[in-house]
């Protein structure tokens, strides 16, 4: 089982690698960033994410995505396409303070794919009211017009 979930880790990364490619061509491509900056800046982002999400601002949560109907994101209710689409699912599945409770992201990884793209592979872990919840994700990070988003996000 461990091994099939990751074969289908690396395909999705794989795939997400290739989607990132080919979607975002119309954003202002600048020079690559070294890698301790871009680690830095990403887990800015991430913490920033951590932060809005405890204050159940789940808009603040979504400004480390991608503002674009091109962002995916694969979780358990399967792919969701698009920025506001995502934003919207999270308000059904998490509408009061005790279903979002406080979360806690434990990061394992961060690797540069190629370019200005990196993966960050970890855990999050939700204390709340309604019961605990806890899982794994690989985020894929780009930069793009001068800051570090999310442009695709594999959650289980």
């Amino acid at each position: 089982m461990k091994k099939y979930v990751i074969a289908l880790g690396l395909a999705l990364i794989t795939y997400a690698c290739i989607s990132v490619r080919a979607d975002v061509g119309d954003v202002t491509v600048i020079e690559e960033t070294d890698y301790n900056t871009a680690k830095t800046a990403i887990l800015k982002v991430m913490d920033d994410q951590q932060n809005a999400w405890n204050q159940g601002d789940l808009e603040g949560f979504m400004q480390g995505y991608w503002k674009s109907d091109s962002l995916k994101f694969y979780g358990s209710n399967g792919l969701t396409k698009g920025w506001q689409n995502t934003l919207d699912n999270y308000k059904r599945g998490y509408p009061t303070k005790a279903e979002t409770g406080t979360l806690n992201f434990v990061i394992n990884d961060v690797s540069k794919i190629e370019g200005n793209n990196y993966w960050v592979m970890g855990e999050y872990h939700l204390k709340r009211e309604v019961g605990d919840a806890d899982g794994v994700f690989i985020i894929i990070f780009k930069m793009i017009n001068g800051e570090w988003k999310i442009v695709a996000d594999m959650s289980c």
